[in-house]
């Protein structure tokens, strides 16, 4: 068993989260990603020309798979005035959430939802209007590599959270198509990603302009590979000049 399963706990960012099996553990590179979005709030702030707006109206984030809400709730930490809406089809895992939300008594800012991306209505989310942003560390292992991940992964994680399809793309193409309804002009979609998906996504945008986004900055690891991946909508009539 996982040594985070074993203590029942595990620290990620300046967090300490709860940790309970099946729910997906956080990984050491997940953090960049928590602190790449950072930097680049700060730099918005830094350059806006409404940033006294800024610093009073946070951000409104959609997490899809939110697992342990480790990203999530990381960001509502070092944001004091955003917002969350989190979402993952395991039950499981939305409870998980809830109870270290509880426990960071950040439970004001965040609503949590039990929501699969491929069968639950995007009505649901439409209460709270267009998101700033979108994160997700979604489920991106080619399903042929499955097999070889370590025992211990396979024995006691929720597999779900990791196996992302025949190219690894499966839920990625769906939190992009949601990103085209959900997501204001100039927002964000954060994604870490297997380092081949950078070409693929840059591709697979190219060939689907109704969805009027576009790969903004490939970011690597802290061992050197394209992990994460910034991509912004553009506003729709700046599409129609170009």
């Amino acid at each position: 068993m996982p040594v985070q399963y074993v203590l029942g706990e595990w620290d990620f960012q300046d967090l300490t989260l709860k940790m309970k099996p099946p729910v997906f553990i956080p990984r050491p590179e997940t953090e960049e990603l928590v602190s790449l979005i950072l930097d680049e709030e700060q730099r918005k702030r830094l350059t806006s020309t409404c940033s006294k707006v800024l610093q009073r109206c946070g951000p409104v984030i959609l997490e899809v798979g939110c697992g342990s809400g480790a990203i999530g709730l990381s960001l509502l930490k070092k944001l004091p005035h955003s917002q969350l809406i989190a979402i993952d089809k395991l039950e499981a895992a939305v409870n998980l959430t809830k109870e270290n939300a509880d426990r960071l008594h950040l439970q004001e800012r965040i609503h949590i939802f039990h929501y699969d991306i491929f069968s639950c209505p995007q009505e649901w989310l439409q209460p709270w209007g267009l998101v700033d942003m979108i994160i997700s560390n979604p489920p991106y292992i080619f399903h042929e590599d499955m097999n070889d991940l370590a025992a211990e992964i396979l024995c006691f994680e929720d597999l779900d959270a990791l196996d992302g399809g025949i190219d690894g793309m499966d839920i990625i193409k769906e939190i992009l198509k949601m990103a085209s309804y959900i997501l204001k002009d100039n927002g964000s979609v954060y994604l870490e990603v297997d380092p081949r998906h950078p070409k693929m996504v840059t591709n697979w945008l190219s060939s689907h302009p109704d969805l009027f986004l576009f790969v903004s900055a490939i970011h690597k690891d802290f061992c050197g590979k394209p992990r994460f991946l910034h991509i912004q909508k553009r506003r729709k009539e700046d599409h129609q000049g170009s």
